[in-house]
């Protein structure tokens, strides 16, 4: 199988009430996530490696603002058509629940495990 290039949708804000410490532990379940599927031979993207560093360069001066809202499901949203495939990991999260709907509507693949993509052969 070719390496495929596949989104990593989970919770971000959901259920955190905006505590930074409960938001980390939500990017690095994704973060972990990622890394498995690098190992498995794919290119692993997530939305927030996008979105941060912009929101903080446009001024973001906190979670939800304008500026937030601006950059933060948009970039996600844009990444999900130019990904083969949404791995959607984690508990609720109405955001990464509309990118499984958007991967659907472009026609890609959605996995709901790691142990459903096949490991992609790929050259060291």
């Amino acid at each position: 199988m070719k390496p495929l290039m596949i989104l990593v949708a989970g919770p971000y804000r959901s259920g955190t009430n905006d505590d930074p410490l409960l938001i980390a532990k939500n990017v690095a379940a994704m973060t972990e996530t990622s890394l498995r599927l690098f190992r498995a031979g794919h290119l692993p993207v997530m939305g927030e490696w996008f979105a941060l560093p912009l929101i903080e360069h446009a001024g973001s001066r906190r979670i939800g603002d304008a500026v937030f809202n601006e950059i933060f499901h948009p970039i996600s949203r844009r990444l999900v058509a130019q990904c083969d495939g949404c791995l959607r990991i984690g508990g609720a999260s109405a955001g990464a629940d509309e990118m499984v709907a958007l991967a659907r509507q472009h026609g890609k693949a959605v996995y709901h495990a790691l142990e459903e993509i096949p490991h992609a052969d790929t050259p060291l």
